[in-house]
């Protein structure tokens, strides 16, 4: 009997050889791609005009049908001939296909909210197949994507009128102070994924940035831009520490304010009546004087010792039984708070807390968030809106 034949005697093995069959053509797979970008060029200007005429006859605001219509014909410019003359929809299988949610869009929102994530997707289609045979318009439709998310917001905005940011705050449960360092983004990102919907950009003078090098305001520019960016898209409120100027520069929604920083009524003045001012209090005297200031929420605490407070004594959970029982506003416990003693500050009568290293020093900061937005009972926040469902 013959000896078997090595697998390198016989030849190579020709299913771990053989090249993938071809799908189609290059000219075939070339005519399917330009069906493709005409449709979800077609799909994103049409999303942009019914976006634009609610703007215009829905909202009244000129400004805002001026932004949409130059998404709108920033893409009608991409729009090659030879896109439309690829179009057949006698052979479209996926032509006249309906969805039982359609008719579920009664109110004028959800129509604009419906629209709003359809161009988004249209956008993202354009931008994944138009890299090879269309660079220009893969990255027109990227830069459009990202400022249709800013645009959304500004529509969530003005659908809800003066006072959506407190009525914002008023939801919120959990608090995200951020420190600098590496992977500061990727961790908000994360964070805002998994459920927080308030943060706080905090980089104090002496701070030093992910290459170890003390920070210039305009890293701090640059960070705070990036973050608020981040948390528009997540339909979350954006607050700076101490800076109003770079509050103002970004567009935040707000700043938190320390005992030593400037008085809540020059903030109130540089800020307007719309924007949201916190305040740091240690005693229940300072919690009375922000509350007289017009402050919008304050911080309680430390609770705990902690390194981002060197220095301070911890208040302990006497203070935040005090808040609880005269606060007005909404209070944000903080200090060292972790899901592991969060039972302890609830008891206590909090219902808010703010927490820095419990998500931005945990190994999974989405899943740190997470089990904090489910610990404090806070409704699931719906990506696509930013709304807060049913608690």
């Amino acid at each position: 009997m013959p000896a078997p034949t090595p697998a390198s005697a016989a030849g190579p093995d020709p299913l771990a050889t053989a090249a993938p069959p071809a799908l189609e053509s290059p000219g075939r797979e070339r005519r399917a791609v330009d069906r493709l970008l005409d449709a979800n060029l077609d799909r994103a200007r049409e999303g942009l005009r019914v976006i634009e005429d609610w703007c215009r006859f829905g909202l009244d605001r000129v400004d805002l049908v001026a932004r949409t219509k130059d998404l709108r014909q920033r893409l009608g410019r991409c729009h090659r001939a030879a896109y439309k003359l690829a179009r057949h929809t006698a052979t479209d299988g996926g032509a006249g296909l309906t969805h039982p949610a359609q008719a579920e869009r009664t109110a004028a929102a959800a129509v604009v909210a419906a629209n709003c994530g359809r161009v988004q997707e249209a956008l993202r289609v354009l931008e994944e197949f138009g890299r090879d045979p269309d660079p220009a318009l893969a990255a027109e439709a990227a830069a459009i994507r990202y400022a249709l998310y800013d645009l959304e917001v500004e529509l969530l905005r003005a659908a809800a009128g003066p006072g959506w940011r407190r009525a914002l705050l008023q939801r919120c449960r959990l608090y995200l102070v951020t420190s600098p360092g590496p992977g500061l983004e990727a961790t908000v990102a994360a964070a805002l994924e998994g459920g927080v919907r308030l943060v706080q950009y905090r980089a104090k003078e002496g701070g030093r940035g992910s290459d170890g090098q003390p920070l210039t305001d305009q890293q701090r520019l640059l960070e705070a831009r990036a973050l608020r960016q981040l948390c528009a898209h997540h339909g979350a409120l954006f607050l700076v520490n101490d800076r109003i100027d770079l509050a103002l520069a970004v567009d935040a929604d707000g700043v938190h304010l320390g005992q030593g920083d400037l008085p809540p009524a020059i903030a109130r003045q540089l800020l307007g009546p719309e924007r949201l001012i916190g305040r740091s209090t240690h005693a229940v005297g300072q919690l009375r004087q922000a509350v007289a200031d017009g402050c919008d929420y304050v911080g309680v605490g430390p609770v705990n010792a902690t390194p981002t407070k060197p220095g301070r004594e911890p208040v302990g959970l006497d203070y935040v039984r005090q808040a609880a029982a005269e606060s007005p506003i909404p209070f944000f416990a903080i200090g060292g708070i972790e899901a592991a003693n969060l039972a302890a500050v609830l008891a206590a009568g909090a219902s808010r807390v703010a927490v820095v290293r419990a998500i931005t020093g945990a190994a999974d900061p989405r899943a740190a968030a997470a089990e904090l937005v489910a610990l404090l009972g806070c409704g699931a926040a719906d990506p696509d809106t930013g709304a807060e469902a049913s608690r």
